[in-house]
């Protein structure tokens, strides 16, 4: 059994049983990939993949087993590739991160640009998705950070660090007549179309179950994964837009008024995730303190040693949370 077999294997499963892609991400030819997981196959004595011609359909019981255990021993290999790096001490090294539009438009710039005058040698891959997709990225291994707000269910596998709480605000266009209103309420928002994100209407606080508890049905015109998108369209008239607080820039959205909505919605928290065990490098250390100052290195540490997630939040139970408002 070769390490590049479990390499192959897993570039297998990442591109989801296609030999011809996971080829080619590893750069080789298909028919290396395929001899190599013949090899594999032979020497333990059974089918990781069932088949269908040359295709592959799907995984077997036994080989699930031996693709969770590759898939450690992948992990194992790169955190002493990190440890070789660190004592190196150059400088040197990646970091990849996958996040939602709005912390890599709104939240990121100013951390990524002192980080890479810092590092200047660390190469920084940001990969923006949905929470769905960010976790498929923590779970392929394909990145070192996940930065999202909520759906922590979707991230059991990663160490889940608070990082800041943010709240909503209703944006329109100027002259619109929430503009003038002192204090919102929901019933006055209620009187207009809204154009929010997709992600409001799951949980309990979610736009369907704040207006439902006030005995209103709110009229959604439209909804986006984009706070651009979202400001766009308010900006044509579509109806009130309802984003996060970092999304609203008072420099570009100076046609926009942004009224407060702390008071109808409840806060939300974003944090940073990593995979219990996983090796972090000195400046992924520094990378999350700039993301968030309170995560020093020993807090970080710590939390990367607890032995559950309640132990984690009692960690943090007296850290007093940057707020975007």
């Amino acid at each position: 059994m070769k390490l590049q077999q479990l390499r192959y294997l897993a570039a297998i499963v990442e591109n989801d049983l296609n030999i011809t892609a996971a080829a080619e991400r590893l750069h080789t030819s298909q028919p290396g990939v395929s001899k190599q997981l013949k090899q594999l196959e032979d020497e333990l004595g059974f089918p990781i993949f069932l088949r269908q011609g040359r295709t592959l359909t799907r995984v077997t019981p036994a080989g699930k087993r031996v693709i969770e255990r590759s898939m450690k021993i992948l992990k194992e290999v790169q955190s002493i590739k990190r440890l070789a790096e660190e004592q190196k001490g150059d400088g040197r090294g990646s970091l990849a991160i996958g996040t939602t539009h709005t912390q890599a438009r709104y939240v990121l710039p100013p951390v990524i640009r002192i980080f890479q005058q810092r590092y200047p040698q660390v190469e920084l891959h940001l990969h923006q998705g949905t929470s769905e997709q960010i976790a498929d990225m923590a779970s392929r291994d394909r990145i070192d950070f996940a930065i999202n707000t909520g759906s922590q269910e979707l991230f059991t596998s990663l160490v889940l660090l608070p990082c800041y709480q943010w709240h909503r605000r209703i944006v329109v266009p100027q002259g619109h007549p929430l503009a003038n209103e002192s204090k919102v309420t929901i019933e006055m928002l209620g009187k207009y179309p809204i154009v929010t994100y997709v992600f409001g209407f799951s949980g309990p606080s979610s736009l369907q179950q704040i207006f439902a508890r006030a005995g209103l049905k709110p009229h959604v015109a439209l909804t986006a994964r984009d706070a651009d998108v979202i400001k766009t369209y308010v900006r044509l008239g579509l109806g009130v837009g309802i984003v996060a607080s970092m999304a609203v820039d008072p420099r570009e959205d100076a046609d926009l008024v942004s009224i407060d909505a702390s008071h109808l919605f409840p806060a939300h928290m974003t944090w940073a995730g990593f995979h219990q065990g996983a090796l972090l490098r000195g400046y992924m250390y520094d990378f999350l303190q700039l993301l968030a100052p309170h995560l020093t290195k020993r807090l970080v540490a710590r939390a990367s040693n607890a032995s559950s997630p309640s132990d984690v939040e009692a960690l943090f139970a007296g850290v007093d949370l940057p707020v975007y408002r």
